[in-house]
């Protein structure tokens, strides 16, 4: 392929990325829902599960399916389910209308990890592609930043919180259109397994889809603790404490940017590596160490963002690369490990209940993943 052509190609590709990173949007989307319907605690926390519970029940359909119809295919039925869900409320909004798009836009996110990211391997591959996907991640941390951003301007210039939607919806129509037009290399016809626990019995397999549930089990963790630990250790009130988040996010897309450069020029072994001994040793030092100073308690936050930040598209494009021909099936195998988003915070809580409410029970937790990603990095052969 000519370089322009490449190029050309590879635009749209990562543009989905952004759309991708929308799904972060249900984080800061809670408190508007709970006080537009006046809704309980418990119901509006409910919110998060309608989005990420389709990352546990469609990733590996979704996998059986892209191999019958391709990934370019499959990437744009995920954005039609995203348009479909992000214009319903426009028309018409409700509790139910509401809840549903919120369901849509977890659907369409599910369906795209799971095809965006084996896409990308249609145009690279061996130590490129970890640096084609942890680009990808940048992509997706930058729109993911972005979203609260949207919304106060929503909020601030259209007069309410839910022209979020719409204003997503379009560039979903963008991005949806910009792949269409253009021309991707197809992949060839896979064969499937039918069964995802055939994968599992493999062990190689098995340890990369308990370290995909570890890292995004600490991206979650570390994002919800982080303001629990500003208002613990620094009396901040709700609306300072943010400052933890955007810390986060801000370190995150760092990380994930340098990343980016770095694992195409180093060991992906070895930056995994380091980065989970600096990582490990970060949490255990904001653990024991309770330090009332604004800059130690965001400055280990934002450590522990910039090196886990790629740690992701290095587990993901390992597992696929150990098996190439099953490309689809292992993506949408590794996307079901995002269920760790869910499973890590109520670990947390019932750890830092154990700890007499301290924040560092929660810690704890974070570094038992820390632990396990260690022990995967030591045991990960290079290819």
């Amino acid at each position: 392929m000519k370089k322009n052509t490449f190029i050309l190609s590879l635009l749209p590709i990562f543009f989905g990325f952004f759309v991708m990173g929308f799904v972060d949007v249900v984080g800061i989307s809670t408190n508007y829902v709970k006080d537009e319907f006046n809704l309980s605690e418990a119901m509006s926390g409910f919110l998060p599960s309608v989005v990420f519970i389709w990352f546990f029940l469609l990733s590996y359909p979704t996998a059986i399916v892209m191999n019958k119809i391709g990934r370019r295919s499959t990437v744009l039925i995920s954005m039609v389910v995203t348009i479909v869900g992000m214009f319903l409320p426009f028309f018409i909004f409700d509790r139910v209308t509401c809840y549903l798009a919120f369901a849509l836009l977890g659907i369409g996110n599910t369906i795209l990890q799971v095809s965006l990211n084996p896409l990308v391997s249609n145009m690279f591959n061996g130590k490129a592609l970890t640096s084609a996907l942890t680009g990808g991640q940048v992509v997706k941390a930058v729109s993911s930043f972005c979203g609260p951003l949207i919304a106060t301007f929503a909020v601030r210039y259209l007069g309410n919180w839910q022209n979020i939607f719409p204003i997503f919806g379009s560039v979903t129509i963008i991005s949806a259109v910009w792949l269409l037009a253009t021309p991707v290399p197809k992949e060839e016809t896979a064969q499937t397994t039918g069964n995802p626990f055939k994968l599992l019995s493999d062990t190689k397999i098995l340890l990369f889809f308990l370290g995909i549930v570890a890292v995004v089990g600490i991206d979650v963790g570390t994002n919800m603790i982080s303001k629990k630990l500003l208002i613990e250790r620094l009396a901040y009130n709700n609306e300072t404490a943010n400052l933890g988040a955007s810390m986060y996010f801000i370190c995150r897309t760092v990380g994930a940017f340098i990343g980016t450069f770095l694992l195409a020029v180093m060991s992906a072994r070895l930056y995994f590596r380091a980065n989970m001994i600096a990582a490990l040793a970060f949490i255990l030092l904001l653990a024991f160490i309770p330090v009332a100073s604004p800059v130690f308690v965001l400055g280990m936050i934002g450590a522990i963002g910039f090196t886990c930040s790629s740690i992701f598209s290095v587990i993901f494009s390992s597992a696929i690369q150990s098996m190439p021909e099953k490309t689809n099936e292992i993506s949408g195998l590794m996307i079901t490990g995002v269920v760790g988003g869910a499973l890590f915070p109520p670990l947390m809580t019932q750890s830092t209940l154990l700890c007499n409410g301290a924040q560092m029970g929660g810690l704890l937790v974070l570094s038992g993943a820390a632990v396990y990603l260690l022990f995967l990095s030591l045991t990960i052969k290079q290819r």
